[in-house]
This record gives C-alpha cells, structure tokens and sequence, in this order.
C-alpha cells in the first residue's frame, strides 16, 4: 500500500531535488571540477578543530542550554561590538542556532504568521521560499535586474504592503555577490519606517567583502534598530561549513520569539563546535580577514580567465560566487548549458535562473571560486580547451 501524497506538505512534495545536489551529483559522476557548490575545499584553521576536539573529549557532551553555551553568545556580542559597534547583551540579544538555515527557518516561522505576507529579494538564496510557503506566509518578490542588481525605491514599495509583515534581506548577496550600499539601505528604512514590518537580514557573508568595500548591516538603521533580526554563520567566517554553527542576534523581544521556534526545530547545538567557534570568535578572526584578501584574489583570477574564453562578467563585491552571461557562448537556457558543460567540459556550476521563483533570467551563471587557485586553474584550463574546440 503506497502513502496517500495528497496529506503530505504541498510546498514539500512539490519540491524538486536542489540544483546544487544535482549539479555536484553530475560532477563526481563526470569526474568535473565542481565550482557549483559554494563550500571551500581546504578546512579552517587547526587550532578551532583542536579547541573543539578538547571540548568533545573533555566534555560535558549532554544538551547544552537552548539558547547556546554563554561562552558564546557572549563572544557573538564581542565580535558583534568590535566590527559593528553594536551592544549585545549575550543572555537576551543572541541565540545560537544549528546553521544558519535553521537560523532563517526559526526567524521566519517566529516573525511570520499564516496569511501575512513576507518580501523576498530575487535572485533569493533557495531556502526562504519553501520556509516561508510551509509557514503559511504568502510571498512576494522584490526581482533586481542584471548587470548592476540594485535595490530600488519603487521596486520595494510596489511589494511592502499593509499586509507585509517581514523582509528578507541578504548582503552580501548569494548567488551575485551584491553588496548593498548606504543609498539602499536607506531605501529599505524610508519604505519600511511607516509598516510594521520586521527585517529578517541574512548576513553569513559579511566578511566576505571586496576591494575595500563596506559590509552594511539594516541593524544600524535608524528607525529600524528595534525591528531587525540579523543571521550569522561560522562556517562561512572560519571555512568550516560542515559545523553548521549559526547565530541570531537582535532586540530581546526579536530574539525570544524566535528561540522559541528554535526550541522545537533543534533545541540545541553541539556544545564541542559551540566551544571550538567560541575559541575562534577571540583568538581566529585574522584568519577570517585574511581569507578575504584570498578570495578577492580568486575572484580576480576567475574573472580575468573567464573574459578570455568569452564569458560576460558581472562585477563581484562579495561573497564566493562570480556570476557570468553565457550569451556570447551559447544560446541554451543556462541549466541546459551547465549540464553540457559538466558531462563535456568537465567543470560543474550552477545556473542562476535556480534563485528566482519564475525560471527567469536564464542566461546567467554561478561560479563558486572559494576553492584554492589550483583547483580554479584547472576549471579554467578544462574549460579554455573545450570552447577552442
């Protein structure tokens, strides 16, 4: 006797398998080099994973407080007043979550009720849809257009209405590398100033900035302050990305709600990793700031490699990821495109059309580029080869 699919989550069932495990899928059986899936390839400094492994030994290993071990939240706050400026009280500001996805879903699920509607900013990173539908949020987009990917005035306000009850913002921007500046951020305060609404802001990239360009948090609005949850990840700062150790910082009565989501999705976190990313936050941060000047240089390498072989290169500000136009290239959509180029190339990306809810733009595409310059030389070298032929 099969299941009855019809009692099943509608937003769940209809889902497909995510373009990244498919396109990594195709690149083990391919043997590519996968420059699709946006996790590097060397792990972060030994001495976190030593201060981790003393804590698994040493223990406790039983459940660590819902909210995080104090040790912490209380370095979170630290970090958070010596790059920000900002003033966290670790006991009632800060809430550590198993990833920064389960960070998203725990603020989304909280801020958000069943038929109140939720903004996203398209291209959108391809969790906030699904959570947000599975909460009973009706979602509306804000899509930003290629090749300067800005954030309007009259883009946003035609989607925050009465009913609008949560924005998700994401600088730096997965999958394009956007950083929003002061005059958007501004936008994102005047249009939201009147509303109710609150700021979910996904910031896992936000030392992951380019070219000496500033990471601007909606924390620091004005008028806005009170009405901001913002999202952090520890992987992305200390390339430990399998940790899945993630933060939610903000206004006590933000973070209470949402501690509360989180109680019944993880109720906790690992308190060895817990421990081993405390000890980063005091005594790591240099390798996070240098690992920025490593990326910047990748991302130059990639892009001046990429313009040779006739790929259309979109400015980069920040995260991992390089978006390129492939129409000079090819006239495929461009999931037609990577698989090609994984099965014949023999180099995995992903196509960009994947982060907008309507298949649209399809001629742009995603290169992951937090990977050492062996690794990118080689992708470049396979892909050189098989466009001469």
């Amino acid at each position: 006797m099969t299941a009855d699919h019809s009692s099943f989550n509608p937003v769940f069932a209809k889902l497909g398998t995510t373009i990244f495990t498919i396109m990594s899928a195709l690149a083990v059986e391919h043997r590519a080099v996968n420059l699709g899936q946006g996790f590097p390839d060397e792990d972060g400094p030994l001495a976190i994973r030593e201060a981790a492994a003393r804590a698994l030994i040493e223990g406790p290993n039983q459940y660590p407080p819902t909210r995080g071990l104090m040790a912490l939240r209380a370095a979170i706050a630290a970090h958070a007043k010596r790059f920000y400026g900002f003033d966290f009280e670790p006991a009632t500001n800060v809430l550590i979550t198993s990833g920064a996805t389960e960070a998203l879903t725990a603020s989304i699920m909280a801020l958000t009720a069943p038929g109140e509607e939720i903004v996203l900013i398209e291209p959108a990173y391809d969790s906030y849809r699904p959570i947000a539908e599975a909460a009973g949020a009706v979602v509306k987009s804000v899509v930003l257009e290629p090749p300067a990917w800005r954030l309007t005035e009259a883009k946003l306000r035609a989607a925050v209405t009465a009913k609008t009850r949560a924005v998700v913002i994401n600088t730096p921007l997965n999958p394009v590398g956007r950083v929003f500046d002061a005059e958007e951020m501004a936008v994102l305060a005047r249009v939201l100033a009147p509303t109710k609404a609150v700021v979910i802001s996904d910031e896992v990239y936000e030392h992951l900035t380019f070219d000496g360009r500033p990471h601007l948090s909606p924390l620091s609005l004005p008028g806005l302050s009170g009405r901001v949850v913002r999202v952090g990840s520890a992987g992305k700062m200390f390339s430990l990305t399998g940790w899945k150790i993630g933060w939610v910082t903000g206004a006590a009565p933000l973070i209470e709600v949402v501690a509360k989501a989180h109680q019944f999705l993880t109720f906790t976190t690992s308190p060895a990793l817990q421990s081993g990313i405390a000890y980063a936050l005091e005594n790591e941060m240099e390798f996070t700031l240098g690992l920025t000047k490593t990326l910047q240089a990748n991302r130059d390498a990639l892009a001046h490699g990429l313009r040779k072989i006739g790929f259309g290169v979109l400015a980069c500000e920040g995260t991992y990821f390089l978006t390129a136009d492939i129409t000079n290239l090819t006239n495929e959509p461009d999931r037609v495109f990577c698989e090609r180029l994984v099965r014949e190339a023999g180099v995995a990306l992903v196509p960009l059309s994947a982060f907008f809810a309507g298949g649209k733009p399809d001629h742009l595409v995603r290169f992951a580029f937090c990977k050492s310059r062996s690794v990118i030389d080689e992708a470049l070298a396979r892909l050189e080869k098989y466009f001469k032929n």
